[in-house]
C-alpha cells in the first residue's frame, strides 16, 4: 500500500520508518481481559517460585490492535511506515456497502481522474464523465458532481487571500508582515502533511488558509446542497474520486468534521475517497464494457458545463493556482491585463518553473511551480533561510503534479511514464475553455453565501443574510440554466 502514497509522505526526509524514539501514538500492546479477582492475594514471581517451580501465567484473551487513519495523522513518524494501517472506510467495499444500505450516495469526480480514464479508454473527458454518470446512477448513486466547480471557488478565495497578504506585506515593515509571503498553495494533502509533521511552525504561516477543492465541495454538499435535495447531512454518503491516495488522509482529518447542532452527530464533509485506479478496478470487477455505456446527461447543479453542453475550466492540470493568481494579481495590483496563456520558464527541471511580471523593466511578481519532493526540499530551505524570491508557490508532492498522482491508472505495457504524462496533459486540455474571469463574480456570490451561513446569525444583520441567500439561489438558477441571465440579477 505504501508505494501508492506520494513520495513526500513515503520518504519523509529519506527516513521511511518509525524509529524507536518515534513510537506509534496508539499502544501496540493488545488489550487483555484480566481474569484476576481483587479478593485473590497478589504475589510477585520470586515469592511464588519459593513454593515450588516456575510460574505459569494463564492465557490472556487479547483483542487485535486497530490503527486508524486519524491515529496516523496524529503521529510524529511517517504515515506509511506501519503496513498495519487499515483503510477501512476508504475502500470500494465500503462504497458498495453504503449503496446496499440505501444511503443517499453522492459522487464528486475530479478532472484529473476523467483525464486518466479518457486516456485509458481512448475517449474524451466529456464522454468519460457522461458514461460515469450512467454507471453510477445504474448502481443507485443519487448525483454525480464535478470538483472543477469547487476548484473555481478555491481559486477565487486564493486570489483574494494573495491580494490581502501582498498588501499587508507591503504596507508595514514589522516582523509579522514578513510571514505573509511567499503564499504557498494548500490543496496537496501530501505536502500539507509533510509540512505539519516534518517542517514545524516556521513554514505553516506561509501556507494558504483556503480549503482544497475536495473539501470545499464536501462542505457545500453536506452544509447547503443537501437541503436542496431534501436530505439531512447525516443521510448523505459523499464519495470523491481523486488522482491521489493522500486525499484519503485529508478526508479523515478532524478539521473537516462538523456538527449541525451543539453536541450533535459528527458529520464528515467527505465520507470516502476512491482513486482512479480503484474506479477502474470497479469497472473491471463487474465486467463492464465502459466504452459501450450510454452517455447520460450531466447533473448541472455543481458541474462546470456551459449552455452548449461542454465542460470548461482553467489551464493548469494541478488546479491552475499559480497561473490564475498571477493573472489576477497582475490586473488588481499593477493594472496589467494578461491575455492568452502565460509562459512558464523552466528553471532546474520540468517540475520547477517560474512566472515573472515586469513593470518598467523591473520584476514585480515572481511565482513558481514546484512539483516533487526534491524541488520541494530546495524551496523550503530557501524559505527557512529567508532567501525565497517568490511571492507565490504552487507546491505538489508528486512529480509532474496531480496528473501523476499515485492513484492514477498506470502506463500500459510498452508506454513510458513520460509518454503517459504527455497524453494526460493533452487529454486534460481537451475540455479547457478559459472562462474563469467571466464567472468570478457569480462564484464570489456563492462564497459570500457560504461564509454567511458558517457564521453566527447574531453577527450578521438581516440584509446580509438575505443578500447572501439571494446571491446563492441566483447562482443555482444560473448553474441550472445559462449564463445569459446573469445581467438580470439585482440585489434585494
Amino acid at each position: 500500500m505504501s508505494e501508492k502514497f506520494s513520495a513526500t509522505l513515503r520518504i519523509g526526509d529519506l527516513n521511511d520508518y518509525i524509529a524507536p524514539s518515534q513510537g506509534c501514538v496508539v499502544s501496540l500492546k493488545a488489550n487483555s481481559k484480566s481474569t484476576s479477582s481483587s479478593r485473590i492475594p497478589k504475589f510477585n514471581s520470586e515469592e511464588l517460585e519459593k513454593f515450588g517451580g516456575a510460574v505459569k501465567k494463564p492465557a490472556e484473551a487479547v483483542e487485535p490492535v486497530k490503527i486508524s487513519l486519524k491515529d496516523c495523522l496524529a503521529c510524529s513518524g511517517c504515515i506509511t511506515s506501519a503496513e498495519t494501517v487499515m483503510l477501512e472506510k476508504q475502500s470500494l467495499d465500503e462504497f458498495l456497502s453504503n449503496l446496499d444500505k440505501g444511503k443517499a450516495v453522492i459522487v464528486s469526480v475530479s478532472p484529473q481522474c476523467r483525464a486518466s480514464l479518457a486516456v485509458h479508454f481512448g475517449l474524451s473527458p466529456l464522454q468519460v464523465f457522461k458514461k460515469l454518470t450512467t454507471l453510477f446512477k445504474s448502481m443507485g448513486v443519487k448525483a454525480i458532481f464535478d470538483t472543477s466547480c469547487s476548484r473555481d471557488l478555491t481559486l477565487i478565495e486564493s486570489c483574494n487571500e494573495f491580494i490581502t497578504r501582498y498588501r499587508h506585506c507591503h504596507s508595514t515593515s514589522n516582523e509579522k508582515s514578513k510571514l505573509s509571503l511567499p503564499m504557498i498553495s494548500s490543496a496537496c494533502p501530501g505536502w500539507i502533511c509533510y509540512a505539519e509533521k516534518s517542517l514545524g511552525s516556521y513554514i505553516l504561516p506561509y501556507i494558504s488558509s483556503v480549503k482544497s477543492p475536495q473539501q470545499i465541495i464536501g462542505s457545500v454538499i453536506k452544509r447547503h446542497i443537501c437541503h436542496s435535495l431534501y436530505l439531512r447531512p447525516e443521510d448523505i454518503y459523499h464519495v470523491t474520486v481523486m488522482p491521489c491516495y493522500d486525499k484519503k488522509l485529508e478526508a479523515v482529518r478532524d478539521d473537516f468534521v462538523f456538527e449541525v447542532e451543539p453536541q450533535g452527530h459528527k458529520i464528515t464533509e467527505v465520507d470516502s475517497v476512491l482513486t482512479t485506479g480503484e474506479l477502474l478496478d470497479l469497472i473491471q470487477s463487474k465486467s463492464i464494457d465502459f466504452k459501450s455505456l450510454d452517455e447520460s446527461p450531466l447533473d448541472k447543479l455543481l458541474t462546470n458545463i456551459d449552455e452548449g453542453g461542454q465542460l470548461y475550466g482553467v489551464t493548469g492540470s494541478s488546479g491552475g493556482y499559480a497561473e490564475t493568481i498571477f493573472c489576477y494579481a497582475a490586473k488588481v495590483l499593477f493594472g496589467k491585463e494578461i491575455t492568452g496563456p502565460v509562459e512558464f520558464k523552466t528553471i532546474r527541471n520540468s517540475d520547477f518553473k517560474e512566472l515573472t511580471l515586469e513593470v518598467e523593466g523591473k520584476p514585480v511578481l515572481k511565482f513558481a511551480l514546484c512539483y516533487g519532493f526534491r524541488n520541494l526540499q530546495n524551496v523550503v530551505r530557501k524559505i527557512k533561510a529567508g532567501k525565497c524570491e517568490y511571492q507565490f508557490l504552487e507546491i505538489m508532492a508528486c512529480p509532474s503534479g496531480c496528473l501523476n498522482g499515485g492513484g492514477q491508472i498506470k502506463a500500459k505495457r510498452g508506454e513510458s511514464a513520460k509518454d503517459l504524462i504527455q497524453s494526460l496533459e493533452s487529454k486534460y486540455m481537451e475540455n479547457v475553455s478559459l472562462l474563469f474571469d467571466s464567472c468570478c463574480l457569480i462564484l464570489e456570490m456563492c462564497i459570500l453565501f457560504l461564509i454567511c451561513m458558517d457564521k453566527s446569525t447574531q453577527q450578521l444583520n438581516q440584509h446580509d443574510i438575505l443578500l447572501a441567500l439571494d446571491f446563492f439561489f441566483f447562482f443555482l438558477h444560473w448553474r441550472l440554466h445559462s449564463r445569459s441571465n446573469f445581467s438580470k440579477w439585482q440585489p434585494i
